[in-house]
């Protein structure tokens, strides 16, 4: 019975040592691993960078066209603007309308004739009236607003109101600038009222003869022309 227990006892001795063996032999085996997965974070909106605010004309030339005139030829009229600079006289300087009456105010010499000159010939005169004032004054005039070059149109035409004046134009032309005809307009009995309130002289316009290439129809209108169409 010794015997036998011995035996059993080596027996598993020699097991136990063979699983051991074949343990150390056998490389363990790494864990399963599972890839990370990437967690994708909302892009998080970051606040536009301030951008420098857009240059801003000053207020004074706000909705102000650019004007191109010719200073040796233009001829100012009532209700244009005229900028005036007298060379380092700021006091003296500055933006002026000319008024109805034709003329502008400036300090120390009143008020200025300017409609029926040119920018040249009204930097001139005032140049010449600054003297008793200034001595050597240097002036020059510029012309900020065309106000005066304009017609007016009024009765049966496309849009009634205030027209630029380009150079040359005439009823024809003004006519079709305006719209066109209405239906209703009697085409035969359109005149221009020219002149002075009081004293407007009427200039009959036959637009059918116009239209056929009558010379006599062939009319220079005129800064302030109103073209009536009955």
């Amino acid at each position: 019975m010794m015997k036998l227990l011995s035996v059993t006892g080596m027996l598993l001795i020699l097991v136990a040592m063979t699983s051991i063996a074949g343990a150390a032999q056998t490389p363990p085996v790494p864990p399963t691993t599972q890839p990370a997965t990437a967690t994708t974070q909302p892009a998080v909106a970051q606040p536009a960078a301030a951008q420098p605010a857009a240059s801003q004309a000053p207020a004074s030339n706000q909705g102000k066209a650019v004007v191109m005139v010719d200073n040796s030829t233009y001829i100012i009229g009532a209700d244009d603007g005229l900028q005036v600079t007298v060379w380092k006289e700021p006091s003296l300087s500055g933006t002026f309308p000319v008024r109805p009456d034709g003329m502008i105010s400036l300090v120390l010499v009143g008020d200025v004739p300017a409609a029926g000159l040119t920018p040249m010939q009204l930097g001139i005169n005032i140049t010449e009236r600054l003297k008793k004032f200034i001595q050597d004054p240097s002036v020059s005039v510029v012309v900020t607003a065309v106000n005066s070059q304009r017609i007016f149109m009024i009765g049966e035409i496309g849009h009634v109101g205030p027209l630029s004046l380009t150079p040359g134009m005439t009823p024809l032309q003004a006519i079709a600038a305006a719209g066109g005809l209405s239906t209703f307009a009697n085409s035969k009995r359109i005149y221009i009222l020219r002149g002075p309130q009081g004293k407007q002289v009427k200039i009959p316009f036959n637009y059918k003869l116009a239209l056929k290439g009558d010379s006599k129809q062939l009319i220079a209108l005129e800064p302030g022309d109103t073209i009536v169409v009955p």
